[in-house]
């Protein structure tokens, strides 16, 4: 097996896509969780609006669970990839197990705390009496199941780091087909709305949390956790969290910039613009998928060249990467600004919603395709372990460009919500022209000389 992902060997763009297509598919599974609950919501026959305002309000929380993952995931398992290169197995399984071993006890955390304080929590995110019933009863069954999304988005990242990409698929798979299986029973049959929504992801996400562990723990995997493994060391856990603060900063910049534009949306343009929003993030998560993939497959390839020292090979990866990055979100950039009513569509069929929402999307994505720069660079820094430049880049877009963007444009010219929705795009432009550009400066470049 350490023969078969040997990721040395071969073909570079052949190794990423190897393990790009059974991420995508998974990213794609993966987004299924939410977007069909939001599909269904956006639908329902009574209230659908503000069913799918509220549950948008929610994703902020979702967001900050997300960022724990990443932080014990995503920060682990590039540092495993490395070890794994350099043929350093004792240090891999020992990131492993601490990382999932952090994930148990920062879960559990989260889980309390914003049970306590949900109340206060989504009105400061821009609920109104009418939307906050759906957000809380979305969020409360979706908090006590926290801890199973946790595991499986964290750990799945250690199945993807040893070169089994389709068993990683297969975990978000398994949970998203339960999922979809269970949305409309829960909420139309059984006549649980957003409760109904909020009880199938928890179930789906405890089935994918299952199968993780039954892999990661089975005689299949290359590296296996156990009890010795996830003996604490916080040396160890400082050097995870250090490469994790990346994926962490950015999650928590994404919910931090969704907070304030839901609170400046509500201020500026009522419940209906949250609502818009609420689609336009959902459009947006579809259409990032596949560069998603690209860029996770490309993670664990990358570091392990670079643990071996094959630099060449990197810059190969960088390249194909990046190429690949762009020619896609393009193309996707062209068909939404075609048929942007057909993509709002299929999450909510409120005429006024279409009418406020086209115009907002014109706006949102413009310069789409800008976006994939910031990936990119972002997965090169994070693969490398350069965790210092992984974390300027996930501050600069988000909190230093988009946050202060936000809350000043609806202030000048009278642009209003307008200004909300263009914050995004001067982001893109910016934020992804810097990271890349320094990417290629600062570890391209010297790539060549080593």
């Amino acid at each position: 097996m350490e023969k078969q992902n040997d990721f040395t060997k071969g073909s570079i763009s052949g190794n990423i896509m190897r393990l790009a297509f059974p991420m995508m598919a998974a990213q794609l599974i993966n987004v299924l969780y939410s977007v069909v609950d939001r599909v269904y919501i956006g639908h329902l026959p009574d209230a659908s609006t503000l069913a799918l305002t509220g549950l948008g309000l929610t994703f902020p929380i979702i967001m900050i669970i997300t960022a724990f993952a990443n932080l014990f995931g995503m920060g682990g398992a590039p540092l495993c990839s490395i070890a794994r290169g350099k043929g350093d197995d004792r240090r891999a399984e020992r990131i492993m197990g601490n990382s999932f071993a952090m994930l148990l006890i920062s879960g559990v955390l989260l889980m309390i705390v914003c049970l306590i304080f949900k109340r206060p929590i989504l009105y400061a995110f821009g609920a109104s009496d009418q939307t906050f019933p759906y957000a809380d009863d979305y969020v409360e069954i979706y908090l006590c199941g926290s801890l199973f999304v946790m595991i499986g988005l964290g750990m799945n990242s250690f199945i993807n780091s040893q070169g089994f990409a389709k068993t990683g698929m297969m975990t978000v798979a398994l949970g998203a087909l339960v999922n979809i299986l269970l949305d409309p029973v829960f909420i139309f049959i059984f006549g649980l709305g957003v409760r109904g929504a909020a009880l199938a992801t928890v179930l789906s996400q405890l089935l994918s949390a299952l199968w993780v562990l039954r892999f990661l723990t089975g005689k299949k995997a290359i590296y296996r956790l156990s009890l010795k493994s996830m003996r604490l060391d916080f040396s160890l856990i400082g050097e995870i969290s250090g490469l994790g603060l990346s994926g962490f900063i950015m999650s928590v910049t994404n919910s931090a910039v969704q907070i304030v534009c839901n609170a400046s949306l509500q201020f500026y343009g009522g419940d209906i613009y949250v609502g818009v929003m609420t689609v336009l993030n959902s459009i947006r998560e579809v259409l990032t998928m596949p560069v998603q993939g690209i860029t996770n497959g490309a993670q664990p390839v990358l570091g392990f060249n670079y643990g071996a020292g094959a630099y060449g090979r990197v810059r190969k990866g960088i390249q194909f990467t990046a190429i690949i990055g762009v020619a896609y979100t393009f193309i996707a950039w062209l068909i939404l600004m075609l048929t942007p009513q057909a993509f709002i569509h299929i999450f909510n069929s409120e005429p006024e919603l279409i009418r406020l929402g086209v115009p907002a999307l014109y706006i949102y994505f413009f310069g789409f395709f800008m976006m994939v720069l910031q990936f990119s660079g972002q997965t090169v820094f994070i693969a490398l372990g350069k965790s210092k430049q992984a974390i300027f880049f996930s501050l600069l877009r988000k909190a230093i460009i988009v946050i202060p963007l936000t809350m000043f444009l609806p202030t000048v010219f009278g642009l209003g919500v307008n200004g909300i929705f263009l914050a995004e795009p001067i982001s893109n432009f910016i934020g992804g022209a810097a990271c890349f550009i320094t990417m290629m400066v600062t570890v391209w470049s010297k790539m060549k000389e080593e």
